[in-house]
């Protein structure tokens, strides 16, 4: 049974956000954003409580001679109705992550493998890229270092759009690809592997960094095979000192450098903050599914068979083509649904 005193308080909260913005009080934006995470909670419970109700009204009519029939028609596609209803209602409160709704920043690194893990770490690149512009988000590349074969030595992409984090967070870990190389003579099937990692963009509020914990060095911009893209010092690395994380950009303004290094510091910081609470939170989660672990084997791309595999909700789709062209929804949607399972399960032990 869903908590009645819960639902009337969230209701009541709306109901105050929303004179509060018709009144034109307070800070707007924030406002705002409340009464948007509110709505589809509140529709929900409008529609179990309207479904509650039509319950007990069909329940009364059971006492009438003339209503009778019609309750007895009425009343147990009703109550049929109401698992789902509360179903519904519970996906509805499940607490949601405050970085949901962000910007992404993207990182694919190859792993073992040689040019094989460098070029399938370029295959996955694009398969984002595609699943980026069927949903109509922005997808601008901040740093790239490709191989002579057309690989990727390492790519630093930002993501924007509607629920960007929230649709792709599930992505971080390594992914193996098992493949023939096109420079293997012998058609021998070869196993390599490429590390992805999707993390929340940070905003200035979340992470304040000290001007004496930076190092910063600017270098002449390079591309591929190491030939010069100009000749200005317009490259920027920046070294947080107490982390020791580096960040580098290479696009041609020096000042815009600066700020794409600091914003994909302040996101990897904000990352390493997000981990450590999640980690303290969930000490006794197995579960990777959303908990940044990118230190073991998420999923296997057989392309021989066709097959893409996610080990860590063991499901297989034999549609590798269309994957790999971008068509991902039906993997988020299994991954997502997963992790509302997972959360669940954890309320209902509460």
């Amino acid at each position: 049974m869903l908590p009645k005193d819960r639902l009337a308080q969230i209701t009541q909260r709306f109901e105050y956000l929303e004179a509060r913005m018709a009144e034109g009080g307070g800070d707007i934006a924030a406002l705002g954003r409340e009464y948007s995470e509110l709505r589809p909670v509140v529709e929900q419970i409008a529609a179990y409580n309207t479904l509650l109700d039509d319950i007990a009204e069909a329940k009364a009519m059971m006492d009438d001679p003339d209503m009778r029939e019609l309750a007895e028609e009425e009343l147990p596609a009703l109550k049929a109705a109401l698992p789902e209803a509360e179903h519904a209602l519970q996906l509805a409160l499940l607490p949601k992550d405050a970085a949901d709704a962000r910007p992404a920043i993207l990182e694919i690194r190859p792993g073992t493998g040689g040019d094989e893990a460098s070029l399938f770490a370029g295959d996955l690149l694009r398969m984002y890229q595609r699943y980026a512009e069927a949903r109509g988000w922005k997808f601008e590349i901040i740093e790239e270092a490709a191989t002579e074969l057309g690989g990727i030595k390492e790519v630093v992409a930002r993501i924007a759009g509607e629920n960007v984090f929230a649709r792709l967070k599930f992505e971080s870990g390594v992914h193996r690809v098992q493949r023939v190389p096109t420079t293997e003579s012998g058609g021998r099937i070869h196993t390599s592997a490429a590390t992805v990692a999707v993390l929340p963009e940070a905003e200035d509020v979340d992470i304040q960094i000290n001007a004496n914990d930076i190092r910063i060095d600017t270098m002449r911009s390079s591309g591929a095979g190491g030939q010069h893209v100009n000749t200005t010092d317009s490259a920027v690395r920046i070294t947080h000192l107490p982390s020791g994380i580096v960040v580098t950009s290479s696009e041609k303004s020096q000042h815009r450098n600066r700020e794409i290094a600091m914003q994909v510091l302040r996101t990897r910081l904000f990352d390493l903050e997000r981990q450590k609470v999640d980690s303290e939170r969930s000490a006794n989660r197995k579960s990777q599914v959303g908990s940044g672990d990118r230190s073991e084997r998420i999923r296997t791309y057989n392309f021989p068979q066709g097959r893409m595999t996610d080990h860590r909700i063991n499901l297989t789709l034999y549609s590798l083509d269309k994957v790999m062209q971008g068509d991902l929804d039906d993997i988020l949607d299994a991954l997502s649904a997963d992790a509302q399972a997972t959360l669940l399960a954890e309320m209902d032990m509460q």
